[in-house]
């Protein structure tokens, strides 16, 4: 068995149990790509069994803190039931789940969504690309599914020194679903969506969307980002007069006036833009418009904390201007899935935008992913998604 040892100092980390060990903190030692390494402190002490990276910063990670433990197949297996076991303790109200979402889960690397009878996987780790077959093979057993698409096709595997891969990993069959959540119907496309096909984790923000276009009585709602629409499906649902959404992907709009149709609503109802936002909110201060609610859901402006400069710049001009779109007692949910952007950080930016909007509001709820999305004690990075619902003054 293969050794990392560790920089004298640089196993507190480890001793707080969390998963990721840096190139900064190696002494000697290393092994090959995905390669079960055994990890020591300076002086010798076992501190865990972690698959090494030989090109990543992040250079090694967590398998087992447990000395004991042995990484086989015997041990993805358990570690993938106990994961999906987990799940059904949530009351989701869907059939699209979130059953392994990585270091969360003892499982750094892999993320594995069900859609219906279908997985889709994304093995985004040298580790989980080592064992991928083992992976797929405990996933199908734990689930009784037999269809497994690979969505390995972001650009962070190069940073591990792995090609992008996509397809069907196990078994076959159509690449075009439809997820049911909450009384609704979404369509998705796992071959050629973000991520894998779907955002999974804002479902309870999107009903918490709904249920505020109902008790508030939205009239005119505005969709940024919008994606494939599920905040559109969620505000008319909720009763919300007129939707404008808003995306500066023409799929992603094609997708939106779909689901529209899916769920039985009249497209009058709905404005649909391939448009960029920010460019489009000027146009509509310059136009005097105004909206009853907001959603901001940007995609990832600080991939790490490098990029947070630059990306609370981008947050704050675009809550700026959302902010100065909405009508008194308006209410605006906004976004941030950046890593690098903290949820302290978050709230000052959205609060600096206020100022410079010369608008006051509330705070009068901090969201987060959905259960099916944990964040573990140990592992603060977890966290990528928060979110603050702005209630204006």
């Amino acid at each position: 068995m293969k050794t990392i040892r560790l920089r004298e100092g640089k196993e507190r980390s480890l001793l707080r149990r969390h998963p990721w060990i840096f190139e900064s903190a190696i002494a000697k030692g290393g092994g090959d790509i995905g390669e079960t390494v055994r990890v020591e402190s300076h002086s010798g002490q076992f501190l865990a069994w972690a698959s090494f990276s030989p090109q990543s910063k992040i250079r090694a990670r967590v398998w087992s803190f447990d000395e004991t433990q042995r990484i086989d197949a015997a041990f993805f297996s358990a570690v993938c039931a106990r994961a999906i076991e987990a799940r059904v303790r949530f009351d989701l109200q869907s059939d699209g789940v979130r059953l392994v979402h990585g270091e969360s889960d003892g499982l750094p690397g892999l993320i594995v969504d069900r859609y219906g009878d279908t997985l889709v996987a994304q093995f985004l780790s040298a580790g989980a690309e080592r064992w991928k077959a083992v992976l797929a093979d405990a996933l199908l057993m734990a689930t009784g599914l037999r269809k497994l698409y690979e969505r390995s096709d972001a650009s962070s595997r190069a940073l591990e020194g792995l090609a992008e891969a996509k397809g069907w990993l196990r078994g076959d069959g159509p690449v075009e679903l439809v997820l049911h959540e909450h009384q609704w119907k979404l369509a998705l496309n796992i071959a050629e969506g973000h991520k894998t096909g779907f955002y999974l984790d804002q479902r309870d923000s999107r009903k918490l969307f709904a249920d505020h276009a109902k008790r508030l009585n939205f009239r005119r709602v505005l969709n940024c980002y919008c994606y494939t629409g599920g905040f559109t499906v969620a505000a008319l649902a909720g009763g919300a007069d007129h939707v404008t959404s808003i995306d500066s992907s023409g799929p992603a709009i094609d997708k939106v006036a779909a689901n529209v149709a899916l769920n039985g609503f009249d497209a009058t109802r709905t404005t649909l833009m391939d448009a960029d936002v920010n460019a489009s909110l000027r146009q509509f201060l310059d136009q005097g418009r105004t909206f009853d609610a907001i959603v901001l859901d940007p995609p990832k402006f600080a991939p790490t904390v490098a990029h947070a400069e630059r990306a609370a710049r981008a947050y704050k001009d675009i809550n700026r201007l959302a902010l100065k779109l909405l009508e008194t007692g308006g209410v605006l949910f906004t976004y941030s899935c950046s890593g690098g952007v903290s949820a302290d950080l978050f709230h000052k930016i959205v609060a600096g935008a206020g100022a410079d909007a010369g608008v006051d509001g509330f705070i009068t709820q901090r969201l987060g992913g959905a259960p099916d999305h944990p964040m573990t004690l140990a592992f603060p990075e977890g966290e990528y998604l928060k979110g603050l619902v702005v209630m204006r003054r």
